[in-house]
């Protein structure tokens, strides 16, 4: 409840804040939970877009700030001092729709599993989605593979395959279950059963002949079967475009790099050519050849670009797709049910 409360107090911009709990066995339990202190950050005050977007980097950047990482240690101190869980188990962020991979995100975990605990998670909690009525509460890890790749700091194309790392390998999905805890569960036992009121006693039919001439509770509700396409579906849509697009744009640049790599590489073979070319016309002259590896002085070859915004991307899109599969699951069976009076002539071939 506490992570709900500060996400939704903060949105739209980022919220974070660390994990308190236990390491049982196989299990990671995550009993207590408090928020980063919120950034400040001197912004123009008529840009209000870019003092969201600051805020947001601020926040989001929080859980690895050094001033952040004193917070916390206090905070664990005081909580051990009143003899409380206060192992670190992990972090959580708050994300829209989804949007949660993102390099902050990598940085953030990999500094808990690195500097903290490899066990400790990231909980994210999407606002958008839980306002739709069910609770969005899901458990990340960084894959050990992705630690090992994220530590060299090497994200070629040939370390990419020798490593076999794919965008799917990035992050973890852990199982999570919610729970009260054992006080928490036996204070609401004790709670006493609220006295009806007159009301409410007033309105319950009094015989099961009157029962049955009340209107049926359970009546059918014509609400399910409006056809108007989920906003959310509309805006992840979007989304997904955003990051479809992102995507050829990293293609295009690493289509830019091979282009200009295969230009330099025709360089330096016509030049390794004519070298040994020069180098056979000394030695019939009996004069000493030529080093035949200046080409490594004379020319540069262009860098490759670092894949990992195009892993995380990927990774993004294929999130996105999910959820556009999810929405459109009820939009799409309404449709077919509907579609012999949308479309005519449809229904006479099925």
């Amino acid at each position: 409840m506490k992570i709900i409360k500060h996400c939704s107090q903060v949105f739209p911009t980022t919220a974070t804040g660390f994990l308190v709990g236990m390491d049982k066995a196989a299990n990671l339990e995550v009993t207590n939970s408090f928020p980063f202190p919120f950034p400040t950050v001197d912004v123009p005050a008529t840009d209000g877009h870019h003092d969201n977007n600051a805020a947001s980097n601020l926040a989001a950047a929080a859980p690895r700030a050094k001033a952040n990482t004193t917070y916390q240690n206090e905070m664990i101190k005081k909580l051990r001092e009143v003899n409380v869980d206060a192992n670190n188990t992990g972090w959580y962020t708050s994300a829209n729709l989804g949007n949660f991979v993102n390099l902050n995100m990598i940085e953030n975990q990999y500094f808990y599993q690195k500097e903290m605990n490899e066990r400790t998670v990231a909980i994210v909690y999407d606002v958008s989605r839980s306002s739709q009525g069910s609770l969005s509460l899901r458990a990340f890890r960084l894959s050990p593979a992705f630690m090992n790749a994220y530590r060299e700091g090497k994200f070629t194309t040939e370390s990419l395959q020798k490593s076999n790392l794919r965008y799917q390998d990035i992050l973890l999905e852990l199982p999570l279950q919610i729970h009260n805890s054992h006080l928490l569960t036996s204070f609401l036992h004790s709670l006493p059963n609220p006295v009806p009121t007159p009301e409410a006693q007033a309105s319950q039919p009094p015989t099961l002949a009157s029962l049955s001439q009340t209107p049926n509770p359970l009546s059918p509700n014509f609400n399910s079967l409006n056809l108007s396409i989920d906003p959310f579906l509309t805006q992840t849509t979007d989304l997904l475009l955003d990051s479809i697009e992102t995507h050829h744009t990293e293609l295009n640049n690493h289509q830019y790099y091979q282009r200009q790599l295969a230009r330099e590489q025709a360089k330096i073979t016509a030049w390794q050519q004519k070298r040994k070319s020069e180098n056979a016309s000394r030695a019939l002259a009996k004069q000493s050849p030529l080093p035949e590896d200046e080409w490594q002085r004379l020319f540069k070859l262009p860098q490759e670009p670092g894949r990992l915004e195009t892993l995380l991307n990927s990774r993004q899109v294929e999130q996105y797709a999910r959820q556009v599969d999810g929405f459109a699951a009820g939009v799409t069976g309404k449709m077919f049910a509907a579609r012999g009076n949308l479309l005519p002539g449809a229904g006479e071939g099925g």
